[in-house]
């Protein structure tokens, strides 16, 4: 769900900086991450070789399914994560989760969602030229909205992410009639593949071969707990 961002604009100015400070140190961390996981590993996309993708088209969120389209949906996902042998990395539904399954992706954790939202928003205001077309309302708007902690990712944000990170984005859908889409770079080569799951119009998840799944981390112990 999206969050009020707007109910908090009275927050001290030093709550906006120590924020601000979490942002960069997640980018200078991030950095630090990329360099290791940015080669190409490709297992995903070698065991869905034989799926033919559709063209993306860029498009922000429109219709949002009903509760039964929507519980439809997930079996078809579960079905095919089933029979193409792949795990989701589950990221939480809190309006972050496109960004969240980003992270994941690219640093293996989705706790820098903030970093790469705000690279995303980076792209669309540096290029407005590529994306303003897709957005039916103001531009400037659109991705200062893009810029609030909850607010849904839709196909433009995906499209900035995949020329921003130089990263062919994969999806495995849950489409009745779609099961993947790919959303190349516009301007160069890819340089890493970035797969995710969508369960289309609620939510996205990370996506691993189950071969190479990662191990989930054990929460840590508090010290007065034995």
């Amino acid at each position: 769900m999206r969050n009020g961002i707007e109910s908090f604009g009275e927050c001290s100015s030093s709550t906006s900086l120590s924020s601000q400070q979490d942002t960069d140190d997640d980018g200078m961390i991030a950095q630090v991450l990329s360099e290791e996981y940015a080669k190409l590993d490709g297992a995903v996309g070698r065991r869905l070789s034989s799926l033919a993708s559709i063209p993306h088209v860029p498009r922000i969120n429109s219709y949002i399914p009903n509760l039964s389209d929507a519980s439809l949906d997930y079996q078809r996902l579960l079905q095919r994560l089933n029979v193409y042998g792949l795990y989701e990395v589950k990221v939480s539904g809190d309006g972050n989760c496109q960004f969240r399954a980003l992270s994941d992706q690219m640093y293996r954790s989705p706790e820098y969602h903030k970093h790469i939202r705000k690279e995303i928003v980076k792209q669309l205001k540096d290029c407005r030229s590529l994306y303003e077309g897709y957005v039916p309302m103001k531009y400037k708007r659109y991705y200062k909205n893009m810029g609030k902690s909850g607010e849904w990712g839709d196909h433009i944000t995906l499209q900035a992410a995949a020329d921003k990170f130089a990263a062919k984005i994969c999806l495995l859908t849950s489409f009745r009639d779609t099961c993947f889409i790919e959303i190349m770079p516009q301007h160069q080569a890819p340089k890493r593949e970035l797969w995710l799951s969508f369960w289309s119009e609620v939510h996205y998840n990370s996506l691993y071969d189950i071969q190479d799944a990662p191990v989930p981390k054990k929460p840590k112990k508090k010290h007065w707990l034995f």
